[in-house]
């Protein structure tokens, strides 16, 4: 599904150069559910921008579902991405003046699905997040948990095969968190590929893999058996 192999890259701000990635490589696939982990700095994010063709990189191989994405001019990257990525951030990014249906219908539009299809498949992913009996409310009426479930069931709308999630449940108490690892695991297990970035080592040892990152660079791959023992 991902497949990265020796990937760098560095910000170049006010002549000081900052390397994110350094000769990064990892390989991801169909139906894993991986964390990745590690401190402040040491390119995590940049990992997941990547996987998610919002940035490029300097050096490297990345292949996506076989696609080798340096080899695509920006038309193609914004359909791959399109067709084959869902987004889930800390932050939900609903937009609040807009109702449930609303917010979820957005990435549809840009995919060319015609009004049917995209009240089928609103409703679906909705009802899959437990929320088909408000799809008429607005994001400010929501709780936090439940905003990060209209924001997971609009990346599932259009029936991604890889789901990045960067730090879901780092805006959520204790119980509203662990009932969105819940609904990720649920949605891992029907097939989806799940790549999550986070900070808790609890939500963490929920994936089947452990990637701990620094300085750059893949410093360990750890197994969810090996983590727990």
């Amino acid at each position: 599904m991902l497949k990265m192999h020796n990937v760098s890259k560095a910000y170049i701000t006010d002549s000081v150069k900052t390397q994110a990635l350094q000769s990064f490589s990892l390989e991801v696939k169909a139906g894993d559910f991986i964390a990745v982990t590690g401190p402040s700095g040491s390119g995590k994010t940049t990992f997941l921008n990547i996987s998610g063709l919002l940035e490029g990189f300097c050096e490297g191989q990345y292949l996506l579902d076989g696609q080798d994405v340096s080899k695509l001019n920006d038309k193609d990257r914004s359909r791959l991405r399109n067709e084959k990525i869902g987004f889930v951030f800390q932050s939900f990014n609903l937009i609040p003046e807009l109702n449930l249906f609303d917010n979820v219908d957005v990435p549809l539009r840009y995919r060319g699905f015609n009004k049917a299809q995209r009240k089928q498949r609103i409703e679906e992913a909705l009802n899959k997040v437990g929320l088909a009996g408000r799809m008429n409310h607005y994001p400010t009426q929501l709780s936090g948990g439940q905003q990060q479930r209209v924001a997971i069931a609009r990346a599932l709308a259009g029936s991604p095969a890889f789901l990045l999630a960067d730090e879901p449940t780092g805006n959520l108490d204790s119980q509203m968190a662990d009932g969105v690892m819940a609904l990720l695991k649920e949605i891992n297990a029907s097939g989806t590929t799940i790549v999550m970035v986070t900070h808790d080592q609890e939500q963490a040892l929920q994936a089947s893999r452990i990637i701990h990152v620094r300085d750059g660079q893949v410093e360990e791959v750890i197994h969810e058996q090996k983590a727990i023992a």
